[in-house]
């Protein structure tokens, strides 16, 4: 073979690699079609479920021609819309049930026109009904329509004097659709003692939002119990429960849009089960199921009800109103705002001030910018007490110093920390004065946290280079995944953690002025694990709202000039001449330690009388 022919083969390898190089899908249309394949296997699954439902209940009993409603067991399915200005319903006249929802004017992050709540290819609803002969599944028949308006559709099957009607309204200007069933000759039909009515719902749930992760935090399957509280399953793993408590609603949730099920009669032998997809369900968060009975008697309306809708805390509560429990609903606690204590936070507080930024019409960015203005004025006391509480330690270090010396002794650690103690009082101050305020400021950072990410305010909008204020800012990015940060970084996130920096340097500084000999010794020693902080929430918020991040990068900025102004404006020689007034004013009357500094000398005194009994 010559150098020609080998530099041919050569040339046509290098055409035939880089024409397969050029023609590859790039990532986003790699994406699409991941996620294509999953809605499809998605697809499959739900059909494969009918099915087997379907056959399960087929029985030679059923397929006789005496069976009860046999005529309508066959027939074309009509698809019924029901719609009005917040949301459109689709109905299968196959079951009568509900099949897809809409809710219009929320836009979908993943696919085009509004956001999907419900779809025919994820989700499915039966209802049965158990009679003495069969079990009597609403699946089964194909309904007739009786009765159609823009907000109203009633199916029902009518046969020898015996009928079953499902009536579906979609309120005016609401996001509520009630349902009632009512039966007519069946009484006789029914098993003794049993009343219930089945139903088993299913449904994929699909992922709305940029951030898969971040999304499937703050979605699970939510239940409310009779007469108690609100809860929910695992959110980031699979998760079973049977509650023994009847059941007023049942709510498949995501982090900003929820269908609820709610019963006139509370449910009862609920089961409920969330489970996470597998890598190849891209497109999905988890998968929902829950079944239950519900008080059903014969030739007597059973009413339903069915909120479709956002998780926006205002329209909850309203629509709490509409339902057969009135406010008891609880509906807006499908908005997590924390735990009992940080949720009063948010509710009572953090709410009000947002609504009424909102109210001026402003972006959304500047309302966060402003709404940590005001919360940061809202604390500066605290601040400023835990300031000056730590400036008058820092002034008094001198003296420390000198008693220190008085103790050489690792053996008089216990004497020199009382006479510490004693001088402290002397001087008027606590050395728990800075930590006390600080720590008051915590739980209103903790209901910002639970907050900020449950805003349904903040979807889609954008600030600055962030697209949207809900999920991550992803102005930088790449295309593989890589360990603990994905495939992208948040700026906000990066300039959280340098502010968060700055604030860790700025503390650590100030105690190491306050503190003397071992004490100052142990300080230096944590400061690593100090440092190691803001690199640790960088980690972790990467992947979180961006608003999250913005509100704690002004937080942290705000913070900085707070310290900065307090420093500039703190006269330590004014502040030290004060505590020697003090001084001199209790000199022979020493202010009484009490509280957690008088336990801690108590504590000193009896390890000291017991090393002196072990002498």
């Amino acid at each position: 073979m010559d150098k020609n022919t080998i530099t041919g083969f050569v040339l046509i390898a290098l055409v035939v690699i880089g024409f397969s190089w050029y023609s590859q899908p790039s990532a986003e249309e790699r994406e699409a079609m991941v996620r294509q394949d999953s809605i499809a296997a998605v697809k499959k699954q739900v059909e494969a479920e009918k099915a087997e439902a379907n056959a399960i209940v087929t029985s030679p009993a059923i397929a006789d021609s005496s069976a009860l409603f046999f005529a309508f067991r066959s027939g074309t399915p009509q698809h019924i819309v029901l719609q009005n200005k917040k949301v459109r319903v689709g109905l299968n006249s196959k079951g009568a049930t509900v099949e897809d929802a809409e809710i219009i004017g929320y836009k979908s992050r993943l696919r085009n026109g509004d956001v999907l709540i419900l779809g025919e290819e994820n989700a499915s609803m039966r209802l049965t009904l158990p009679l003495k002969q069969e079990n009597l599944c609403l699946n089964d028949f194909c309904f007739d329509v009786t009765e159609q308006t823009d907000s109203t559709v009633t199916f029902a099957i009518v046969q020898d004097g015996k009928q079953l009607q499902v009536r579906y309204t979609l309120r005016p200007d609401a996001y509520m659709l009630d349902m009632d069933i009512t039966s007519q000759g069946l009484g006789s039909m029914t098993l003794p003692g049993a009343t219930g009515l089945l139903f088993d719902w299913k449904a994929t749930i699909l992922q709305q939002e940029k951030g898969a992760d971040f999304e499937n935090r703050y979605s699970s399957l939510t239940y409310k119990r009779q007469g108690k509280g609100v809860k929910q399953l695992k959110e980031t793993s699979n998760d079973s429960k049977e509650p023994e408590e009847p059941l007023e609603w049942i709510a498949f949730k995501n982090q900003f849009f929820s269908a609820v099920l709610i019963a006139e009669q509370p449910m009862t032998k609920a089961s409920l089960s969330t489970t996470q997809p597998d890598e190849s369900h891209t497109g999905y968060l988890k998968r929902y199921e829950a079944s239950a009975q519900i008080a059903f008697e014969a030739d007597k309306p059973t009413h339903l009800q069915m909120y479709l809708g956002p998780n926006d805390f205002h329209i909850l509560k309203d629509h709490s109103k509409m339902t057969v429990y009135g406010s008891d609903a609880d509906l807006d606690e499908l908005v997590y705002l924390g735990w009992s204590f940080f949720r009063f936070i948010n509710r009572w507080s953090i709410l009000y001030i947002f609504d009424w930024l909102k109210a001026l019409g402003l972006p959304m960015g500047i309302v966060l910018l402003l709404l940590t203005v005001i919360v940061k004025v809202l604390v500066y006391p605290t601040q400023k007490k835990s300031y000056i509480s730590s400036a008058k330690m820092r002034v008094l270090k001198p003296k420390l110093d000198e008693l220190a010396k008085q103790y050489p002794n690792p053996d008089q650690a216990m004497q020199k920390q009382q006479a510490m103690m004693q001088l402290y009082s002397q001087y008027g101050v606590s050395p728990m004065g800075g930590c006390l305020p600080a720590l008051i400021q915590m739980p209103i950072w903790i209901a910002m946290f639970n907050f900020i990410p449950n805003a349904i305010d903040l979807r889609g909008e954008s600030f600055l280079w962030a697209d949207d204020l809900s999920a991550y800012d992803d102005l930088i990015r790449w295309g593989a995944d890589l360990p603990l940060i994905g495939n992208h970084l948040s700026i906000f996130c990066i300039l959280f953690s340098v502010t968060n920096l700055a604030n860790t340097w700025i503390m650590t500084r100030q105690q190491q002025n306050q503190f003397t000999g071992e004490q100052a010794q142990q300080m230096k020693m944590m400061q690593w694990m100090t440092y190691l902080m803001p690199f640790m929430f960088f980690f972790w918020f990467n992947n979180y709202s961006s608003g999250l991040s913005y509100f704690y990068f002004i937080s942290g900025l705000l913070s900085i000039v707070t310290m900065w102004y307090l420093r500039w404006s703190t006269d330590d020689k004014k502040l030290l001449a004060g505590l020697e007034a003090y001084h001199e004013q209790h000199k022979n009357d020493p202010k009484k330690i009490s509280g957690l500094q008088a336990r801690l000398e108590a504590l000193q005194k009896m390890q000291q009388e017991q090393a002196g009994k072990r002498k």
